[in-house]
């Protein structure tokens, strides 16, 4: 399991410390994405916002937290398929 599915599962279990600690040591663009909707989840918002920035992705027109989690999740699947 690579490291952003892991932060899913940490996120998915409630453990915030755990998946903002690995999601903090990655540096691609789909890990800044998932380090924006931790923070949405955290109730963050700024650096949320700060976060999808760093993506070239538009904060204000992001989906619900679930949205945006499924989005992230079907991308990070088509990823791993075309590895």
């Amino acid at each position: 399991m690579n490291k952003l599915h892991q932060v899913l599962a940490h996120m998915r279990q409630g453990q915030w410390n755990e998946a903002h600690d690995l999601v903090q040591s990655d540096d691609t663009l789909p890990g800044a994405w998932l380090h924006g909707i931790l923070h949405i989840q955290e109730g963050d918002l700024e650096d949320a916002e700060y976060w999808y920035g760093k993506t070239n992705r538009n904060f204000r027109s992001r989906g619900t937290l679930a949205e945006e989690l499924e989005r992230f999740t079907a991308e990070l699947l088509n990823m791993d398929a075309q590895a």
